[in-house]
């Protein structure tokens, strides 16, 4: 890696946000805020999340440069007002990754990289202002909630707050399912949403378990849901029909088709 042309280049992008945010610059990046900006970053950190889970190596490209250039404005907002700099943020970032980093700049031995998110986690605690600071941090609301759960869980099993293997989860979920069942019976609207809040919570705690990630999970199964669903609305289409117009029975027949077709898909790759 060229450190050096890095460097160059991100100074050049300094220079073009604040050209933008000047005098002469855009009318629009001369009215943005700290707060217009927050729904950009969080549609652009989605769009990198997606370039990633496709894996397409120039989408990414793009997608982290879209990023950057949030993080950048940002850094310009605050720059105009004297709260603190590109520079300051790169310094604190650097600093911090040398901190959590030990087993790496100052030679403490970690044998594997168990011990290595242990000791993140002590760091992490160490650099706490009070004693009362969580382990579990302050995780955005603004997370997907299956992925703020499973932060969450795993945050809290590095203190050893978990189950020792997977079967207990096994019956964990088991009980939650059967805890919603009875919840249903009694026909109390706030028992049945905590119940089934529980049986989510367990889903994700069996999705860390077996080493997925829950919001990727579910991600996967509204995708094929959509695919197989298209097809069916295709099919019927031809047939001068649509869902609304078939029957059950016929849904789920076209809904196996779209199955067996995928599966079909899948084994002539």
């Amino acid at each position: 890696m060229n450190h050096r042309e890095a460097a160059e280049e991100f100074v050049e992008l300094l220079a073009a946000m604040a050209r933008l945010r000047g005098e002469q610059g855009c009318p629009w990046d001369k009215e943005q805020t700290h707060e217009t900006l927050r729904p950009f970053l969080l549609e652009e950190t989605h769009e990198a999340l997606e370039a990633l889970r496709d894996g397409d190596p120039a989408r990414i490209r793009e997608e982290l440069g879209d990023v950057l250039h949030q993080i950048v404005f940002h850094c310009q907002l605050a720059a105009e007002k004297g709260e603190f700099t590109a520079a300051d943020v790169i310094r604190q970032l650097r600093e911090k990754m040398v901190r959590r980093h030990p087993h790496v700049f100052s030679g403490e031995p970690l044998r594997d990289s168990a011990e290595v998110i242990k000791r993140w986690a002590d760091l992490k605690a160490d650099e706490k202002e009070t004693a009362s600071a969580s382990i579990l941090g302050n995780l955005p609301r603004s997370l997907p909630a299956l992925a703020r759960a499973q932060a969450v869980t795993e945050r809290a099993s590095r203190v050893g707050f978990d189950w020792p293997a997977i079967d207990p989860v096994w019956d964990k979920l088991e009980e939650e399912f059967r805890e919603l069942r009875d919840a249903r019976a009694s026909g109390d609207k706030t028992r049945i949403a905590e119940e089934l809040g529980d049986l989510f919570f367990a889903l994700v705690n069996l999705s860390r378990f077996l080493g997925l990630q829950a919001e990727d999970v579910l991600t996967d199964a509204t995708e094929r849901f959509i695919r197989r669903f298209r097809y069916i609305e295709a099919r019927l289409r031809e047939a001068g029909s649509s869902p609304a117009c078939a029957s059950p029975e016929e849904l789920d027949r076209l809904w196996e088709e779209a199955k067996s077709s995928e599966r079909s898909a899948k084994n002539s790759a």
